[in-house]
This record gives C-alpha cells, structure tokens and sequence, in this order.
C-alpha cells in the first residue's frame, strides 16, 4: 500500500482535502495540471483559484453558507481561515483579494513538508485514477470543468450514470415562503378531471387537504404582462464563449423565451390550461408551477425558468409572480457549463465511491455548488480519506493485502443538522431530478416548532446545528 493519498485537482476542494490529511501527519501527492494547461476559465497559476464572484457570501450565522463557514472556522478548514485574513470590505458578507487568496492558498500547501504538488494532468502520460487506487486512496476534486481526458476516464469508472452537463436550472424557492393564500394544489388537467368525475376531491384538493404534485401561482392579465415586461429588460450575466456555444434549446433561459412575444410564456411554461383558480372559480390568465426539489419537501424549484439573470435581478423580477412576494431563495438559477456526476447513485454521505472505496469524490463534480460548499466536501473527503488510510494501513501491517476489497467501519457520516452534514446527504440520497446545490436552510431537516419569522427560524436552525457538533469527536 502506498504511504501517501492521491490527491487530484488543485481548486478549492483538492487544496483543503490536502491540508486536512497533511494536519495528520499523512503525505499527500497533490496533482494540479496548472501551469501545464488550464481550463477555459483559468489563467491563475496559484492553488485555488477563484474564477468568478471573491465573495464567499454572508458572514451571519442566519445565512446559510454563513452558518457553513462558521461550521468549517471550527473544523480548521485552511481556506477559510486564509480566507479571513485576505477579505475586503464588504459589509456583512465575506470577500477576498482573489490574488493574495491563492497564492497564500499555494505557499501554505507548498511549504508543508507533507504535501509535494506535481503539475501534471492525470488522464495523460501514464497517470490514471483506476491504477492510483489500487494500491491507495484517491481523491478527485477536478472540479466543473473537468478536463476531456480525465472526463473518460470518470466515465469509465462510474458506468452508465457517468457524467452530466448542466448548462441550465431554474431557482428554488423554500415551501415555507410561498404564500398559500395565493397558491393551491395541483396537476394540470387533474382538476377539472375531478370537477367531472368527484367535486368533493376537487374541492379538498384546491382546499390543500389532500396535495397534488405542483405548488400553482396564478396570474390574471395585468400582473402577467408586467412581469413578462421586467423579465425581458432585467439585466444577465455574461456567459463565456465556451459556454455560449453548450446552451441548448431544451433549456433556453425563460427571458429569452420571453422576447419571442408578449404571449409566449402563456404557450410554454406558464400555459394556464387544465386550471382552476380556487380564489376565482376560473381559469387563470397565466400559471407559474413549482415542483418538490427534495425528499422533505421543504424546497420547490419553479418550473420552466432557466435563467441567465443576474441573482440580484431574479429575486426582484421573480418576486413580482403572485405568491412569490415574500419568497427566500434557497438557489438561484443559473446556466453554465458544469460537469458533475449522479452523486446520489455513486456516492455514500462521506463523500466515498461505492464501486470503490479507496476513491472519494470532492467537489463542484459531486454535485455541491459553490465556493465554501466545494471547501465542505474537501474537507469530509480529506477526513475521511485519513480514517480509510488508517484502516488499510492497519491490514497491510498484519499481511492481509485485499485492501480494495475491504469496507471502512470507521468514516465520519456529519449529523445532518448540521450544513456540512446536510449538504452531504443532499448529494447523497436518491433523487431522480439531481442537479448541484448551494448550502441553504431548506436541506435542514425541520424545526420541530413553527417559527414564523424568517430570521428568529434560521437563528434557531443555526443554533441547533452548532449545537450538534463535536468538534473533538470529528478531529479525533
């Protein structure tokens, strides 16, 4: 068995899975193709690169990736330790010098005596993932932009789930925030199947008693064409040209859809037919549909709206649909180029491959989105990397050499009251609509308690998650 863990990609998650296994005194072969090559949105040749915002959002503990980085300060996580010592003003939220972020990021990482950084890309010249782990432990944290090679090589390995490219997905809103005066139950057509066929079910589903599949928010003329007017003058985000060139049809951003005519949206997404409004007995003039996003269902992604909005633009603009007025976000949309694999099908909550356990997955690849998240998963990923590495080295010390065979017992699985630990069964259980997630309070499980106020519940669902850890049984 090797004496090091294999660690490939250098970003945010690589780079903090390597100093977690480094703080315990284990070697790490940390492999970076930069400077070598760079993917189409790098240029930097430092360690951890950031790409697009320096801000790593809120510092508040009632925002939830605020909640995050306060759970990762009391893990030791390096990245955000460094950071701190490398923000700007911002107000409450934290940004950093993109510069002087990685390249402290680099000169801790250089400068540790257990790490040795290799600047060759993996998939090429003799190096590959499945003869890595053969005779150890790997991780892979080669992050959205995977390069072609290494790309096959995961598809190898992880079958016929392989690889998905998300060019596009539409916001998600928390169940909580949507107000049900406003909204009521149902699939389309159901209800006027019930109407002809049962009016009591009818009626006790518009009433909300027995809930259909879709949240539905209707519209009358006058609020549908002033929305329709905002979205097509709302300000987008510039792709890259590599980007520009992956957008599809099947996921044409709904302002662009929009500008096709004043009507097109009451043909696509937000066609009202097969509804009644319960408010008004008739059918709506526009319908918006939101559709379950998790298992709980405390989170529901609005149908059809794949955005290229700016964030800030998209609460404005998507806060104008009734209902929606008072709607907290758990994600906002967004369309890039993101390679990512079906994490619910291949990977355990401790970030571990179930075909193979000597490798882990770290990273935007799994399914987490997001600078602090992609930070989360490097850090789960490197502890537990350590864990398997002491297990297998404890066979190899009394001859039984089937270390690929063999089932770690010893894994850290975080409660999942807690933001890490959320995130980890997030990507982690079954999902048949899967597609990346940003840390936000509607993965939590449940308060037992209804708190209305949105503030004084995030405070509760923080204050129960640090309540949770056990930093000392974690580090151990």
């Amino acid at each position: 068995m090797n004496d090091y863990i294999t660690v490939i990609g250098g970003g945010l998650a690589g780079s903090e899975a390597a100093y977690q296994i480094a703080q315990k005194g284990i070697k790490v072969k940390l492999y970076e193709m930069k400077p070598k090559k760079f993917s189409p949105a790098h240029s930097n040749n430092n360690l951890a690169e950031i790409v697009c915002s320096n801000s790593f959002k809120s510092n508040l503990i009632t925002n939830a990736c605020g909640l995050l980085k306060q759970e990762l300060r009391l893990l030791d996580s390096l990245l955000i330790n460094i950071a701190d010592k490398t923000s700007v003003p911002a107000g409450q939220a934290l940004a950093v010098d993109r510069e002087k972020f990685s390249q402290l990021v680099t000169e801790e990482l250089k400068n540790n005596p257990n790490i040795e950084i290799i600047n060759t890309e993996v998939g090429t010249e003799g190096l590959h993932i499945k003869e890595m782990s053969q005779n150890g432990i790997v991780i892979v944290a080669t992050g959205p932009l995977t390069s072609d090679d290494l790309a096959k090589e995961i598809i190898e390995l992880t079958g016929d789930e392989g690889l998905h490219f998300y060019d596009a997905a539409a916001p998600i809103v928390e169940k909580d925030s949507i107000d049900m005066n406003i909204a009521f139950w149902g699939d389309r057509y159901d209800q006027e199947r019930a109407k002809n066929e049962d009016i009591d079910e009818w009626k006790k589903r518009i009433e909300g008693i027995n809930e259909a599949d879709y949240i539905n928010l209707p519209m009358n003329k006058e609020e549908y064409e002033k929305f329709v007017n905002e979205l097509v003058n709302a300000e987008v985000v510039e792709l890259h040209k590599f980007e520009k060139r992956e957008i599809f049809e099947g996921c044409m951003p709904i302002e662009v859809m929009a500008k096709r005519g004043l009507d097109t949206l009451r043909f696509g997404p937000l066609k009202p037919v097969g509804f009644t409004d319960p408010r008004t007995g008739f059918r709506p003039y526009a319908v918006v549909q939101l559709r379950q996003d998790n298992e709980e269902g405390t989170i529901y992604n609005i149908v059809g709206f794949q955005t290229n909005l700016k964030f800030g633009e998209q609460k404005r603009v998507f806060s104008m649909i009734p209902g929606l007025e008072n709607a907290d976000f758990a994600k906002y949309g967004v369309m890039h180029r993101n390679t990512y694999i079906n994490s619910p099908e291949l990977l355990d909550a401790t970030y571990n491959f179930k075909k193979n356990n000597n490798i882990f997955f770290a990273g935007q690849i799994t399914g987490v989105e997001g600078y602090v998240e992609s930070i989360s998963s490097g850090l789960v990923a490197g502890i537990n990397a350590c864990l398997r590495f002491e297990e297998l080295k404890n066979i190899t010390d009394s001859n039984q050499t089937n270390i690929n065979n063999f089932k770690s017992k010893k894994l850290k699985i975080f409660d999942i009251h807690t933001m890490i630990g959320a995130l980890a069964k997030y990507i982690s259980t079954e999902n048949k609509k899967f597609q990346p997630m940003n840390a936000n309070f509607g993965i939590l499980p449940e308060l037992s308690e209804k708190i209305k106020d949105k503030k004084d519940r995030y405070m509760k669902l923080s204050e129960r998650s640090l309540e949770k850890f056990n930093v000392s049984n974690i580090l151990q």
